[in-house]
């Protein structure tokens, strides 16, 4: 199977991302309350310019969302994968895996010398997405965030771009 075409996002893919966010919301890899039927998807500080975004036949079938860990200016040479989504008709066939390779090659692009995300630490299929794409466990915040009922581990994982 093709691989999807990755693209950076426009204004116009802002309903459909928003759809997107609404249908993949999960406690399992979300720590933020699931978003409203008008919430909008980009917001001032994470606009278009802050996401790739995954298309197959013309549908967006996923992101992945870049944006710096701080702002402080020590810290400007980190990226990181802020949010990943894919479409449920789109797991499985390489989307995931394309748009975390766009996001780092993305990034490299950006002049950073890392790149880094957080994820949940039951969510084992994205865990292993990660690692098999070069990201080492950094970090682990035991029982960080409590969720649908119960503690759950904040998994921090990076990797160097030179």
């Amino acid at each position: 199977m093709p691989e999807p075409l990755i693209r950076p996002a426009r204004p116009d893919d802002e309903a459909a991302l928003a759809r997107l966010d609404r249908e993949t919301w999960s406690p399992l890899h979300e720590v933020g309350p699931a978003p409203g039927p008008d919430d909008p998807f980009f917001r001032p500080t994470c606009g278009p310019d802050a996401h790739l975004v995954a298309e197959e036949g013309g549908r967006v079938v996923g992101y992945a969302r870049l944006g710096h860990p701080t702002t402080m200016a020590s810290n400007a040479h980190v990226l990181q994968i802020r949010g990943l989504a894919v479409a449920e008709e789109a797991r499985g066939r390489g989307t995931g895996r394309a748009l975390v390779r766009a996001a780092v090659a993305e990034a490299r692009r950006r002049g950073a010398r890392r790149i880094t995300l957080r994820v949940l630490g039951p969510n084992t299929v994205a865990r292993t997405l990660y690692a098999s794409e070069g990201f080492a466990v950094e970090g682990v915040l035991p029982g960080e965030f409590h969720l649908d009922g119960r503690y759950v581990d904040d998994v921090l994982m990076g990797q160097s771009l030179v």
